[in-house]
């Protein structure tokens, strides 16, 4: 697979490198615009597709001296939308093509619906592409993205087209320097997402997204490792990153290796693995528990545990380690002295003879060494491996020649009766040891040696008295039944290995499916999952309205014709198997189960599979129920989770609306009724008043008519807020101008109070919407007029420095209480309550935030130092001089 993959890549199809970044504003476009300087430099014939540079003059400034394919204009709507002109690019044909942002939707109309199969069709045409993404477009990191950042993405690119990139360059930069960026105004931010964005770009979710990057192109470039290890035939292991793993047996001593290989890894900075090998060995209880209790320490440790069954221990770790890219094996040797060193197995002993050139740690058990750390370093035995193949037929004739020596030093004591039992020790030893190969290759030296050196004529391989003959035969029968005991254990092994797979598989599945929180993800776990351990295609199916859809699949491009739909609808309905291999609707190629819980099905399984005759065994029927229980009661979880979630909001949304009922009853009823009654009296008596009664009810219908109209339009902002409809139109506007026209507004509400208005001589002219500020400027004044008291000064004043520009509104009212800097801009709060001289919604600061913040700026509040009263500081970048009269 590693081969063709690689000649795939030389096969005349273009090469793909990803610029691939955590978030936007960190670079990417710059970077890929930077390499492609540098390739033309090079003498590389290199074009731009498409770059968004956003308005940014350094990377504007990285596109001259490139040739800039124009871009086709493609009518959406009423207005004209600029697209790449793919045909004109596979006509010019250039060495390397940039195509900024692969996620991107096209056109309606265009030939592909998204951008990154307009860059396969470049890359099937021989041409290289350079292009950019964002972690959050990666099609299995959505639900990822989506879960940290409470934002969907819905533009999304298959990971296949990344995993087929040659080449993966992750632009990387902290969250504290991406947020300078973004408050530099550096990023491209459109207004109507501004909200979002201001959510999005959180120091949290910023690392977030960049450990996802970090990990995502760490994947890849593993991968790549892998398959060049395996395309050129290389075992490994490559230390490209180190990872420990350590043998965990049942000796009590292991405890102490399992806390040697923790300090090991954390000096390597690797990972670290306990294995234990579970061989046919009937452990005692104790060494269960003591097994146990090395395992649950070494998990404790931060150790990834693993129990797998084997037979040679020494075998089944090397395995492990090679097929795991382990570095380090770290094992316990019990000390053998004398006869005991030679002839007892060793664990420790095997692994240094077969380990090449993985370093093997080597840790007695005495009590003097035990406690001991030494420093990490790599044994100094070594030896080319041996031919496993040959290792147990030279075995089995050590066993024989054994056996032989020991009957002919014997030769006096024993007759040639018992001299064969000698020898069907030896076949049965090795029929144990090493199976039936070997036991009957050992049967029949056996034989050979038997008949030579014990039957008469000696020293020959004539068999002159029948009776020998018998005792040959004899031989052949014994080696043939430890040959099928041997065949037995093998069997038995393999059986054991097979049930822990699935036991270790179900076991991941669980813990994915507990991990998992989105219904998508769910499915299409389970159905990756079921189409793994059966080998067999499979879809999910949940109800949908009056009928069934299929929401998950494995391959995914599997779908339903009529009449399995028919089946699955009839499997739904009355809660049954239907299909192929079923008793109900046999006739059906798809067999179709339901997934149910307690409370009844929550979704209907599909499965089909090319293979003739009855598509699940009885094994295979009892491991679906078993996956089918898991995902069942995982899919009930999501749904029950779904439901709180529903009841949580609309138990949200009454408490609101009970607070919006409650806070505005009063203050629409207060003006409606003052304007009832001075209308009343108009029409009642208003031949009997003077001018200056009439006047003043006038004054008052008008006055209260104010009132009510503001309250209404804060309503109706705050749900235009809310909605993300807020789309301000932004232009140089001139802050004395408006700051006047605010203060003419409030005349009224401050007439009352003396007025301070402090403004530089020079005051520069920021982009801002001037409708929308000067309605931030009032909804701050008409707040300082009802908590200043009479004949207090309310001061509007503006500052300006080199970068920002300041507006400040300052009353000397009561202040602040303790922790209301912040929940003075929520919705709905009247920090000092409400009364009839300070009527309210408790929705104005709310609306001065949204406003400042859909303008770019940022709005504070706090109490003044050294006087009663608060202030409410507005900071505006100030505009450059190049910057456009407006901006949409």
């Amino acid at each position: 697979d590693a081969l063709l993959k690689a000649a795939a890549r030389e096969s005349g199809r273009g090469h793909l490198k990803i610029f691939l970044g955590a978030a936007p504003g960190v670079g990417k476009t710059f970077e890929m615009l930077s390499t492609a300087q540098a390739q033309k430099r090079a003498g590389i014939d290199v074009a731009i597709g498409i770059v968004e540079t956003h308005g940014r003059r350094e990377t504007e400034a990285l596109v001259s001296g490139l040739d800039v394919i124009p871009r086709r204009r493609v009518p959406y709507k009423d207005t004209m939308i600029e697209e790449m002109d793919l045909d004109a690019i596979l006509a010019r044909k250039p060495q390397l093509v940039l195509v900024d942002e692969l996620a991107h939707t096209n056109a309606p109309g265009s030939r592909h619906p998204k951008r990154w199969m307009d860059v396969q069709e470049l890359l099937e045409a021989g041409i290289n592409v350079a292009t950019t993404m964002n972690i959050q477009h990666v099609e299995s990191l959505n639900d990822v993205v989506a879960s940290i950042t409470r934002i969907r993405v819905r533009e999304t690119v298959p990971d296949a087209v990344i995993d087929s990139a040659q080449d993966i360059e992750l632009v990387d930069l902290t969250p504290g320097d991406l947020l300078q960026r973004l408050a530099d105004g550096k990023v491209y931010v459109s207004q109507t997402a501004t909200r979002a964005v201001a959510n999005y770009f959180s120091p949290g979710n910023l690392t977030a997204l960049r450990e996802l990057a970090l990990r995502r192109t760490a994947q890849r470039v593993d991968a790549q490792l892998r398959d060049h290890m395996k395309a050129h035939a290389i075992q490994g292991p490559w230390a490209a990153g180190e990872h420990v793993l350590v043998c965990v047996t049942r000796r009590g001593a292991d405890t102490d290796l399992v806390r040697y290989a923790k300090r090991l890894s954390e000096t390597l900075h690797a990972t670290f693995t306990a294995l234990h090998i579970e061989t046919a060995t009937e452990l005692p209880d104790t060494d269960r528990l003591r097994v146990a209790e090395q395992l649950r320490l070494a998990q404790s440790l931060g150790a990834e545990v693993t129990t797998i069954p084997g037979r040679d221990i020494a075998q089944d770790v090397l395995a492990y380690a090679r097929s795991h890219n382990v570095t380090q094996i770290v094992v316990g040797a019990k000390p053998a002295t004398g006869w005991r060193g030679w002839f007892i197995a060793s664990t420790a002993r095997d692994l240094i003879a077969e380990a090449q050139d993985i370093p093997v740690h080597v840790l007695g058990s005495s009590p003097g060494q035990s406690g001991r750390d030494p420093q990490p370093r790599a044994p100094s035995l070594r030896s080319v491996r041996k031919d496993i193949r040959l290792r147990p037929y030279l075995a089995a004739t050590g066993v024989v020649v054994l056996a032989t020596a020991s009957g002919v030093a014997l030769r006096e004591i024993l007759t040639a009766t018992s001299v064969s039992m000698v020898y069907l020790t030896a076949v049965l030893v090795t029929a144990a040891a090493f199976g039936r190969g070997p036991s009957l290759y050992a049967s029949l030296v056996a034989v050979l040696a038997y008949n030579f050196f014990f039957l008469p004529p000696l020293y020959t391989f004539v068999i002159a008295d029948p009776e020998n003959v018998v005792a040959l035969f004899f031989f052949l029968i014994a080696a043939l039944i430890a040959s099928n005991l041997a065949a037995r254990m093998r069997a038995q092994t393999i059986a054991a290995r097979e049930r822990f797979r699935v036991t270790e598989q179900l076991y991941q599945f669980s813990r994915k499916l507990a991990a998992t929180t989105q219904l998508d993800d769910l499915l299409w776990a389970t159905a990756y999952q079921v189409a793994a351990m059966l080998k067999v295609r499979v879809v999910l199916l949940l109800p949908d309205g009056d009928g069934l859809s299929v929401r998950a699949g494995y391959p995914p491009e599997d779908e339903l014709d009529e009449g399995n739909l028919a089946a699955a609808r009839w499997a739904w309905r009355f809660d049954k198997a239907a299909g192929r291999g079923s008793d109900n609707l046999p006739g059906a190629a798809w067999l179709f189960i339901p997934l149910r819980t307690g409370r009844g099905p929550v979704a209907l399984i599909g499965l089909d599979s090319d293979r003739p005759g009855t598509l699940l065994t009885p094994d295979q029927r009892r491991l679906l129920d078993a996956l089918g229980d898991q995902a069942a009661l995982a899919i009930e979880r999501v749904n029950l989770a779904r439901d709180l979630d529903r009841s949580r909001i609309q138990a949200e949304t009454e408490r609101l609306r009970s607070a919006l009922l409650t806070s505005i009853s009063h203050d629409l009823r207060t003006p409606l009724a003052s304007i009832l009654g001075a209308a009343s009296s108009l029409e009642s008596y208003g031949t009997m008043l003077d001018d200056a009664g009439r006047r003043d009810l006038l004054g008052t219908i008008h006055s209260e008519a104010e009132r009510l109209n503001r309250f209404v339009a804060n309503l109706l902002d705050m749900t235009r807020l809310e909605a993300g409809a807020l789309t301000p139109r932004l232009e140089r506007a001139d802050l004395a101008e408006l700051a006047a026209s605010a203060l003419s507004r409030a005349s009224d509400m401050l007439a009352r109070h003396k007025i301070v208005l402090d403004l530089p001589p020079e005051l520069g002219q920021p982009l801002l919407d001037p409708i929308l500020f000067e309605q931030v400027l009032f909804n701050l004044l008409d707040n300082a007029a009802k908590y200043a008291p009479e004949g207090s000064e309310v001061t509007l004043r503006i500052t300006q420095s080199q970068d920002d520009i300041t507006v400040q509104v300052q009353d000397e009212g009561p202040g602040l209480p303790e922790g209301g800097a912040e929940q003075v801009f929520d919705k709905f709060v009247r920090l000092h309550g409400t009364d009839r001289q300070r009527p309210g919604t408790g929705l104005g600061l709310a609306i001065c935030k949204g406003f400042v913040e859909a303008m770019g700026g940022r709005i504070t509040a706090a109490n003044r130092q050294g006087s009663p009263g608060c202030v409410f500081t507005i900071t505006l970048k100030a505009a450059s001089p190049d910057s456009p009269k407006d901006a949409p």
